[in-house]
């Protein structure tokens, strides 16, 4: 028989038979084992938070490349439908590897993917193994990036980087050509991202900005900056480049063999029609 009564000191005794009584000091136990196992629990969540947040490629399997970026549409997106991750995931694909973009600050991509803690980054000009040594430039280029002068009141065309000197101009911390070139100018401001650059112009803080055509072109489009415009000629451009961390050195002429056939067999054309043609259009 199960029965529950209280005695004179108001404790709650469960009998069943000849069990023991149940006390207060059993409950006190089962709290106390429940607390020590929230606190696991939570501790387990932060543990799983912090490799998420600071170690991107646990999160996917060993056959994902994770690879960073700071350009944003039409080359890149969080969809991973520009132009650039297209490309790029096609030609992972076909080398049986999945892509990941990593949308990082330009400089801190660079500095996580010559660590190791990502895999690579998805589009960068010629040369830099030079100062980050474990990176590989893998050979087939991805496509050509013209750099160009936004600006809103200046007229003279602007040619070349020393035709820069007699403005304020402003451009994203990380992009490394522009901090090679772009040194003798009245005065000059890095950014953090293209929101921040856009914005300087904008609010009249400087006279010009150097951004690439294509991603000027539609940041200027979604966001609907109005008295902005590109001065022609470019003042540069530069073939660019996907990279790979030293730790994925076998897949390097894979992935160049793989970028070359996707020219070949149309696909790569196919794909620039699709997504930038538009751009041309206008």
């Amino acid at each position: 028989m199960i029965g529950v009564r209280m005695n004179a000191q108001y404790t709650w005794q469960l009998t069943h038979d000849d069990q023991k009584p149940i006390g207060w000091s059993y409950c006190y136990l089962k709290a106390t084992k429940f607390k020590s196992l929230i606190k696991r629990l939570y501790f387990f969540l932060l543990l799983s938070f912090l490799i998420c947040f600071c170690f991107p490629s646990f999160l996917f399997a060993q056959d994902t490349l994770v690879l960073n970026t700071a350009f944003t549409a039409p080359l890149s997106s969080d969809a991973q439908n520009g132009f650039v991750d297209t490309i790029v995931g096609e030609a992972l694909a076909r080398i049986g590897y999945k892509l990941a973009s990593n949308r990082l600050p330009a400089e801190r991509a660079l500095i996580n993917a010559n660590a190791g803690i990502d895999d690579g980054d998805l589009l960068r000009i010629g040369g830099l193994q030079k100062v980050y040594p474990n990176l590989i430039q893998v050979p087939e280029t991805i496509m050509d990036l013209e750099f160009m002068v936004f600006t809103r009141y200046v007229e003279s065309p602007v040619r070349n980087w020393q035709g820069l000197k007699p403005y304020s101009v402003s451009f994203i911390t990380g992009w490394k050509i522009l901090e090679r070139n772009i040194t003798d100018v009245a005065s000059l401001t890095k950014v953090k991202n293209v929101d921040q650059l856009f914005t300087m112009l904008k609010k009249n803080r400087v006279d010009a900005i150097v951004y690439s055509r294509w991603v000027g072109l539609s940041y200027i489009k979604q966001h609907q900056v109005r008295g902005v415009k590109i001065l022609e000629p470019p003042l540069a451009r530069e073939s660019m480049y996907v990279y790979l961390h030293r730790k994925h050195e076998t897949l390097v002429p894979k992935l160049n063999a793989a970028l070359r056939a996707m020219k070949t067999d149309g696909s790569y054309k196919r794909t620039f029609q699709r997504i930038l043609g538009p751009f041309i259009e206008r």
